[in-house]
């Protein structure tokens, strides 16, 4: 859930969970070196998305930061027993920067899974799973609270650095599921040259149109450098529009938190290419983020570096021992508390 908290206020995009964006990873299949997997999570809940939402993965290929090919998710209302089923549509070139899920559909009515059976799904090349995983993000929530200056719980500001650790060594999310919509693909249809890049986006219909109310590229980006003043602009703004938009807030962070001056913080921007917040991705190489993201990269660690200038020490935490070597890879589900 690297991208549900924006500062240390947990509110939902528009007030709900269901369209929620948590995390989204790239990487080489472990059972094909010549498919690639995309994984979008979304809702902490894991229960039934949003009917009225469109859960899209957005590809660019050319480094204009707009969509050349898009894989939208839509999911029927629940149904008796919480059952529900979701549709897969793939668009290319114009058509893919619709707003609207278009272009082929390539799934219909397939079942979602909310057990430990996972239903794949399997159309011509494409594989596809929609359903509750166990989550794989890992961090110590309590320990980041200790860091940082909670005061008046509205964003990240100075952190607390010597003294004691602040990390309590507890992975706050051991027990957690997540909604994941994985697909698994021929590593040429992306058409990386020699890279591309990935974003979420997840928009709602209000209204007779559709808003957008969230988007994932980074992990933990729009979580560290958004307040809850900026939260649903950025959400709902595009990739192309991020470096004239967004530049000035992240250097006034980074002033605060690592020292940065605003040379400083431009450099480590482009070196980490957080902005646009797209996730990077160069298929010819391992996938470690910040090329793509595996289940096993510490991206809080990351992250909190990158803040710190180095300065914050690593949490000590180790990556979930659930996961799978087979698709959807996400581990089973926990059972949920009563």
């Amino acid at each position: 859930m690297s991208n549900h908290f924006t500062g240390l206020s947990l509110g939902a995009p528009l007030g709900d969970q269901r369209l929620d964006l948590c995390d989204l990873y790239a990487f080489q299949s472990p059972t094909d070196s010549a498919r690639t997997v995309l994984i979008l999570n979304a809702n902490p809940n894991a229960d039934a998305l949003h009917p009225d939402a469109i859960y899209r993965l957005n590809l660019d290929h050319d480094g204009d930061c707009l969509t050349n090919m898009a894989i939208s998710y839509v999911f029927s209302a629940p149904q008796e027993g919480g059952r529900q089923t979701f549709s897969v549509f793939m668009a290319t070139g114009d058509e893919a920067r619709s707003a609207e899920a278009v272009g082929q559909q390539v799934v219909t009515d397939a079942e979602v899974s909310f057990g430990t059976r996972a239903n794949r799904v399997t159309a011509g090349p494409y594989t596809f799973f929609a359903g509750s995983r166990s989550d794989a993000f890992f961090f110590d929530f309590d320990g980041i609270k200790n860091l940082f200056d909670t005061t008046g719980g509205r964003n990240f500001t100075a952190p607390h650095l010597g003294g004691e650790s602040p990390w309590t060594g507890v992975d706050s999310n051991t027990e957690a599921n997540v909604f994941s919509m994985v697909v698994e693909l021929p590593t040429s249809e992306l058409r990386a040259n020699p890279e591309i890049r990935i974003w979420g986006r997840c928009s709602v219909r209000r209204d007779g149109r559709l808003v957008h109310a969230d988007r994932a590229g980074h992990p933990s980006v729009s979580s560290f450098f958004n307040t809850d003043d900026t939260k649903e602009e950025y959400n709902a703004s595009e990739p192309v529009n991020d470096r004239a938009r967004w530049t000035d807030q992240f250097v006034h962070l980074m002033g605060h938190t690592g020292n940065y001056t605003r040379e400083e913080a431009i450099a480590a921007i482009d070196a980490d290419r957080i902005l646009p917040d797209m996730l990077v991705y160069d298929p010819s190489k391992p996938a470690q983020y910040p090329n793509g993201r595996v289940f096993t990269d510490d991206v809080i660690n990351h992250r909190l570096s990158f803040l710190s200038a180095g300065d914050i020490p690593p949490t000590g935490l180790a990556p979930h021992t659930d996961l799978l070597n087979e698709f959807p890879y996400l581990g089973n589900p926990h059972p949920k508390a009563n």
